[in-house]
């Protein structure tokens, strides 16, 4: 009785839940079947799987999905390496300590165009920039950093704005640490590295997880970053499959295609949500 009188409460919520994803997603598989261009829009024929035959053939598809994957990986490495090793330094008790930890998480908190505009204005400008500044007061010639260096200048960004996020988690998982174990391996004569290496690292191994499968599942969709800066350029360069996917759906008014781009990137980001939620159970399960 009282089994049903929870699922009978709890139906409405999940009825909604259901109808609040399976509508845009049917809607998505919809129109990736239909010949759907809004500079045409009285041709809205049937064309099965074309659409995702003009996606996958798109000239900026490989790059897009290359630049994707780029991304990915290395904000992942950048985030979580920095991430671990400036937890770990304020984690010990120093003068300002409190204040530094407020700095170090206050960019997670910064819209990600405003980011963008920083870092493009601010930072790479190769006029005004800080880098363009630095460059000049030692001799060199200022670099042109969006053009340049277009993905890298993206991947700058989003780990900037990152990191913080990969800070809060471990230092948060430090504080639990077992301070006992520590103090026995330094009277055991260990040194700091060999207590960082053999207590600290297999400590923080599930906070890594954690912090690998979330940012993974924003860093897929990383769209403002490239939008405000780069573009998608020079070229391909900077084009992930978000942006690709805006390109086909507001700038060549074909909603079919971009409809059958989106699907895959729900198929891509679930093929690396299964492989991530794999690494992250045993870790979980270790």
């Amino acid at each position: 009785m009282k089994r049903s009188i929870t699922r009978l409460l709890m139906a409405p919520s999940v009825i909604l839940l259901l109808v609040w994803m399976i509508v845009p997603l049917s809607m998505t598989v919809y129109f990736s079947t239909i010949r759907y261009n809004l500079l045409y829009p009285g041709e809205n024929n049937f064309v099965g799987l074309m659409n995702f035959e003009f996606f996958m053939t798109d000239p900026g598809f490989m790059p897009a999905v290359l630049n994707t994957l780029t991304l990915l990986v290395s904000v992942l490495v950048i985030t979580v390496t920095l991430g671990v090793a400036l937890s770990a330094l304020i984690d010990k008790p120093f003068f300002g300590r409190n204040i530094v930890r407020v700095l170090l998480i206050s960019p997670f908190f910064i819209m990600p165009t405003v980011n963008a505009l920083i870092w493009k204005n601010m930072m790479m400008n190769p006029v005004y920039g800080v880098f363009a500044w630095i460059s000049e007061s030692l001799g060199f010639e200022p670099i042109d950093w969006l053009s340049s260096f277009p993905l890298g200048s993206v991947i700058i960004m989003v780990s900037w704005q990152w990191l913080p996020f990969a800070v809060l988690v471990l230092v948060t998982a430090l504080q639990s640490q077992d301070t006992e174990q520590k103090e026995a391996a330094e009277m055991d004569g260990a040194t700091s590295w060999d207590i960082f290496r053999y207590l600290t690292i297999p400590h923080l191994a599930r906070p890594i997880a954690v912090v690998v499968m979330i940012e993974t599942i924003f860093l897929l969709a990383v769209f403002a970053e490239i939008f405000v800066s780069t573009g998608g350029g020079p070229g391909y360069d900077s084009t992930n499959i978000a942006y690709l996917i805006y390109n086909q759906a507001l700038l060549q008014y074909d909603v079919g295609v971009a409809s059958a781009g989106g699907l895959f990137a729900v198929v891509l980001a679930n093929i690396v949500a299964f492989f991530l939620i794999r690494a992250v159970g045993k870790n979980l399960t270790a």
